[in-house]
């Protein structure tokens, strides 16, 4: 996206954040299984004109189906791998001297074998509030099969 000449003229901040929101509301329509009906009232309501209505709803409809299928069939995680990352300077040159990790899962699909890598990066606090919220994970699925 950031290398697209035609947005070369908009700040790269706002491009991530466009593309953020983009891929948040497909992601929740997905959730929601909302109709074509329902997201384009929604996307009028906050203004879009209708051929970019019409865009985005013909993306949605490739997007629903790759969704779909990941609901149907759930990802297993085989193994994760991380790495530090030290950013020394931000967008803007500022310097920000901030560590945080860059974590990939790698994952199977049940029906087909294997799939993409998740690959996300994080602050060492979201890492550990991950890292707290699986172990709890851990204990609540030992805890049931005790029973």
């Amino acid at each position: 996206i950031l290398d697209d000449p035609d947005l070369k003229d908009i700040d790269p901040t706002v491009l991530k954040h466009c593309h953020a929101a983009a891929a948040t509301c497909i992601l929740e329509a997905g959730k929601q299984k909302a109709d074509i009906s329902a997201i384009s009232t929604c996307l009028e309501d906050c203004k879009l004109d209708k051929e970019r209505i019409e865009q985005f709803c013909t993306e949605y409809q490739v997007f629903k189906s790759i969704l779909t299928y990941l609901r149907r069939s759930p990802l297993h995680i085989t193994d994760v791998s991380w790495r530090l990352e030290y950013q020394i300077k931000s967008n803007q040159l500022h310097k920000t001297y901030q560590p945080s990790y860059l974590v990939t899962l790698n994952v199977e699909n049940s029906d087909s074998g294997s799939h993409p890598d998740v690959s996300f990066s994080c602050t060492m606090e979201q890492l550990q509030d991950l890292v707290g919220k699986l172990k709890d994970a851990a204990k609540s699925l030992e805890r049931a099969t005790q029973m």
